[in-house]
């Protein structure tokens, strides 16, 4: 790798590792609701909105991106006499978060390298 004059990395070297988040899975919210699916088999639409503190419909909106982009899966169904939706990743879904995962984990791997580098200096 090769120092630019500030002391960091070329920009030509190789890419950035930010470079690899995913534009659809990296936004806050839709990040929070895969992350929130990883850790159950299916998620009651009721629990996630309260789990991540959104509204009704700020939430359907980012599930919708999701659905659009095959990450997750809804399906409705009643219990009892009321509606309720259930929601679940896909393959997709858990490949996408664990590769948004992975380039998070190289960013901070970056950092603490070049402040671990900063601080010797």
């Amino acid at each position: 790798m090769t120092e630019s004059r500030s002391g960091g990395p070329d920009a030509g070297s190789s890419p950035h590792p930010a470079t690899a988040l995913d534009d659809v899975v990296h936004q806050r919210v839709r990040l929070g609701i895969l992350t929130v699916l990883s850790e159950a088999t299916e998620c009651r639409f009721a629990t996630l909105r309260d789990e991540l503190g959104l509204t009704d419909g700020n939430l359907n909106r980012h599930l919708r991106i999701l659905e659009q982009a095959g990450l997750l899966q809804s399906t409705k169904g009643y219990e009892g006499r009321r509606p309720v939706t259930w929601l679940r990743l896909t393959r997709a879904g858990r490949t996408a978060l664990r590769a948004e995962v992975a380039a998070l984990e190289q960013l901070v791997s970056r950092i603490r390298t070049a402040t671990a580098a900063a601080d010797e200096s």
